[in-house]
């Protein structure tokens, strides 16, 4: 690969964060941990494989899909101002070019696992495309994200065993209250320009003070449920301990932003939340083993 190439595919990676596919990778994993364990055996490599391809597709094309839609608002918001498209450092046509190949990607790993994950794919692009057109008509933009991140697990339940359980989906809700929260959270940097644009979103609706409440009942949400599949076949004490550690981690994250300081938001949004994502698998992964 040519300088220029390299340099070039290290700014498309920049432009969709593509370090933050931590954040939902390890759900995804948790997933096939989940569902192997209701199977009573352990999926294939190459079903771990292409669920992973299918993850990574998922994710950077949805990512890509929302810097192009979103490529005038970011160019008027100071915040965003400097990011990829706006800037000029990647094309337009080369953001659509990664987007496509990242979509056939993702629906050739569907084909390659089974009809349902296949057919269910395109309905999940759909998804991940709304969220992008979300804070133009509701607040509930937050929880649309949620419910595409919440499909990582699901996706991979479907791969191995093409039916959807119960333990996948109480994760998968899980999930949702997980990244709404922290995706309200993230939003309170664009409070002002948001109230003063008509964008929509829970802190521009409800206001900061409500917004954070909003965030510990979502969080609070996501600990009940984790604590609930501890009834799911395989799961026992090391998993509660793993819940533990992520409610502290939680915890945590909150202590780190005030409604009157949002100071360390960064460390908060893009440090605990993939030590959060992390964690849990790690644990569930473990007691599974045990």
């Amino acid at each position: 690969m040519t300088h220029n190439a390299w340099a070039k595919l290290t700014s498309l990676l920049e432009m969709i964060k593509f370090s933050h596919t931590v954040f939902a990778f390890p759900f995804a994993l948790m997933g096939v941990v989940l569902a192997s364990l209701a199977s009573g055996r352990a999926p294939s490599v190459g079903q771990v494989v292409w669920i992973c391809v299918a993850m990574v597709g998922a994710r950077t094309g949805a990512m890509g899909l929302n810097r192009i839609i979103d490529a005038r608002i970011d160019a008027q918001n100071p915040r965003t101002a400097e990011r990829h498209l706006p800037s000029g450092k990647v094309a337009m046509g080369e953001a659509w070019l990664m987007v496509t190949a990242a979509f056939a990607l993702m629906l050739l790993a569907a084909w390659q696992l089974n009809p349902l994950c296949l057919a269910l794919a395109p309905v999940a692009i759909c998804f991940l495309a709304l969220y992008s057109f979300c804070k133009r008509f509701t607040a509930m933009a937050h929880v649309v994200l949620g419910l595409c991140l919440a499909a990582a697990p699901i996706g991979a339940w479907i791969a191995l065993r093409g039916d959807i359980g119960w333990p996948v989906m109480i994760l998968g809700l899980a999930v949702l209250f997980w990244v709404a929260g922290f995706d309200i959270f993230y939003a309170l940097q664009d409070y002002d320009y948001d109230c003063e644009h008509g964008l929509f979103s829970i802190p521009s609706r409800f206001g900061i003070e409500r917004s954070f409440l909003i965030v510990r009942v979502f969080h609070l949400l996501m600990v009940l449920l984790l604590l609930l599949l501890v009834f799911s076949p395989g799961l026992g004490g090391l998993y509660l301990a793993g819940v533990a550690v992520v409610t502290g981690l939680l915890v945590y994250e909150h202590l780190l932003v005030r409604p009157d300081d949002l100071s360390r938001l960064d460390a908060a949004f893009f440090n605990m939340n993939g030590y959060i994502s992390v964690t849990i698998f790690l644990f569930t992964f473990a007691d599974a083993l045990l």
